[in-house]
Order: C-alpha cells, then structure tokens, then sequence
C-alpha cells in the first residue's frame, strides 16, 4: 500500500497539518505543510517542503466539517496520482488507557472523548477533527497519537503526588504533555549520537512545559496530571498553590466553571500583563506590567529547568523548541541569564541571529534550539499502523 498520510495537529480555531508521501519502502516523506483556519474567517494555507506557496484561499463555510471537507478536496487536486491511505492525529489526553498510538475505532474514540474532564480545553478539538473524518470519510484509517504517551516512562517517585493511595488507584498522578514534540527532539538527539546526554528540553509555546530526557526516555515533566500544572502559560497559570483554588471557591464564592475559565483562559501571561497572551505582543509593549510577565514566564522556566536537572543529576544539554522557544531571543536570554550557576554561557550573537547553537565555546552545558515537527511524528505513527509489514 501506498499513498499519502495526513497529519492533523489540532488547535483552538486553526489545525495545522502535514502531507506525506508514504509508501512501503521507507517512512513518510513530506510533500506539503500548512494551515486550515476555521470560524468566522476560514482560510487553507499550504506549502511545498522548500517554502513555495502551494494554496493561499479563503474556504467556503466556517464549520470544522466544511474545512477539512475543503482540505481533502485540495489534496485530491495537488496530488492527483496519490490516494489518501490514512490520517493521524494529536490527541492530548490519553488518560491510562492509551500509552501507544492506536487505530481509532468508534469505542476508542468515545473512549477518549471520555477522558475530556483531564483536558477540557484540549481533548473536544481533538475529537472534533475525528469525527468530522469519520463522517467524511468512514473508511479511511484514523490513528490517534497522544502527547501523554512518551510520558508513560517516568516512574515514582516523579509521577506520584502525595494524595491518599486510593487517589492512586483511580488514576490520579502526573501524566506530562507535549509529548510529541518531546519525540521528535528526542529523535534528533539520537540521530547525532547525543541520546546518552542529560538534557532538558523546553518546549515553550502558548502551552509550556520542560522534560528531563536521557537515553530518549521522559524522566520527569513540569505538567502533571492536567495541561494547568507547571510554567506560566499565555492563559493558563501552571503550578499554583491549591489553598488559592480552596480560597475562591469557599470564600469567593466562584464556581468550578468560574474557576476553570479563569485558569484556563484569563490566566498566565495574559492574567499578569493585563494585555495579552502572546509573547510576540508583550515584547513590543512598552507597559510595564508586559514586562512583569515576561519576568515572571522566564522566573518560572528557569526555576523548573534547576529542578529537571536535579532529577537528571546532571545537565549537558538545554534545548528551546516551540514558537516562543524557537523565535523568542528576549525569553531564551532572560532564562540562560538565571542558570548561569549551572554552568550555562550565551553567546548573544547566535542567540539574536536565532542560530541552532546558541552556547560560547566555554559554555558547560549545551545550548540549542530545535525547531520542533509533530507533524512528522504523527504521519510516521500512522504509517507504522497502516501499511502493511511495518513495525515501530
């Protein structure tokens, strides 16, 4: 069998996507990365692999049915000679159940929409793209690839929280997210020879998280058993004390969805500046409280950076990845700044330039920034699970 794979990452009101070339002489190979934008303005960005424009239009309709019933129509006419053979997508969430990708079938799928309560920011958009395939196309092969899965390695003591055994036994304990970006670094380690360094990875995007990796196993994570817990996010708060949530809810009087907006959507970033949620806005504002909050985000990586390396023992490497992690010279210097102690030592050139080595010659520990690719995580799962004679 062969064809083509699509990968769809799903996010609040944009998916972004990669095609793939697939066949079974070897893994997928990329023919084309873009954006479908739904909602109000509904738009399908495409691109080849050397950046030429491949699609650039607005799409009819605003539903998420509408767009990828308009994505599928465009691949048929960009790759006439190619059927599509099987899509694969992110899902954040995948509870106990899930610690591999899996072919999603109707019971699979209601089994993860059950685990929405763990994510209810994250987990109905995944579905969402699913369900609109399978209506879409019924018998195309789906495969579900979820961020929790390259987690499934920490052990206790760093998954465990220190709640009643019983919480235990119901499945309350830290899963770690971004686990597919987590991958994808991790593969590029391992390429260079580099997978036996002690190295942290930051994946810092409107959702952040660190893990400590060695030997491409997750040892420990910043997020635990919710996409809330760890750093400042650009709505979310990361790790907070628990009395606070008790407080507004006992003496405040909010509601558990008052409160789950608030820390979902009206925290963070956005929550401190005032302003907004996006990096990119708050390094242009001259507002003091803009500054403020890209103190406290850089605090707080920097802080949680110390304590991966102590689960770690050690730290050789630091490696930034995600938009903020990959764009941002202003955060990647801010946090370098507070881990001098660790031996860290930026060359400021590179850093500004947005080079992918950013540490002096005497720096102790590596600095790096890996553009991420879940994309071709997703497509290389997907292409294990559906041809034939493949196997991981």
């Amino acid at each position: 069998m062969s064809g083509l794979v699509l990968a769809l990452n799903a996010g609040s009101s944009s998916i972004k996507f990669g095609v793939y070339e697939t066949d079974a002489s070897g893994g997928p190979r990329t023919a084309a990365r873009g954006t479908l934008e739904t909602g109000a303005r509904p738009r399908l960005r495409a691109k080849a692999p050397d950046g030429t424009a491949l699609c650039d239009e607005a799409m009819p309709g605003g539903s998420l049915r509408a767009g990828i019933e308009g994505l599928l129509r465009w691949m048929e006419n960009a790759f006439p000679h190619r059927a599509l053979v099987a899509c694969g997508h992110r899902i954040v969430h995948g509870g106990g159940a899930f610690a591999d990708p899996v072919r999603l079938t109707p019971a699979v799928i209601e089994a993860i929409d059950r685990l929405t309560p763990l994510a209810p920011l994250h987990q109905p958009r995944s579905v969402a793209p699913i369900r609109a395939l399978l209506e879409l196309r019924p018998d195309l092969p789906q495969v579900g690839c979820f961020d929790t899965a390259f987690h499934r390695t920490i052990e206790p003591p760093a998954n465990r929280f220190a709640l009643p055994r019983a919480c235990e036994a119901k499945g309350i304990r830290r899963f770690g997210f971004h686990g597919l970006s987590y991958e994808y670094v991790a593969g590029r380690l391992r390429a260079e020879g580099k997978a036996g360094m002690k190295a942290v990875v930051a994946h810092l995007g409107n959702g952040a998280s660190l893990c400590a990796i060695r030997d491409g196993r997750s040892l420990d994570t910043t997020m635990g058993f919710s996409a809330l817990d760890g750093l400042v996010m650009g709505t979310r708060c990361g790790a907070i004390d628990p009395g606070v949530l008790l407080y507004l809810l006992q003496q405040e009087g909010m509601t558990p969805d008052e409160l789950q907006d608030m820390l979902y959507r009206k925290s963070g970033l956005l929550g401190v500046s005032g302003l907004s949620g996006d990096m990119r806005e708050l390094e242009a504002s001259e507002d003091p409280r803009a500054r403020e909050a890209i103190e406290l985000f850089a605090f707080r990586v920097a802080r949680e950076v110390a304590a991966m390396a102590g689960t770690l023992e050690g730290l050789d490497c630091l490696v930034f990845t995600a938009g903020i992690g990959e764009r941002s010279a202003v955060v990647r210097k801010a946090v370098c700044a507070r881990l001098r102690w660790l031996g860290l030592e930026l060359d400021e050139a590179a850093n500004e330039a947005h080079a992918g080595q950013l540490g002096l010659p005497g720096s102790a520990v590596e600095i790096r920034v890996v553009p991420t690719d879940e994309e071709s995580v997703i497509a290389s799962h997907a292409h294990v699970l559906v041809l034939p004679g493949r196997a991981s």
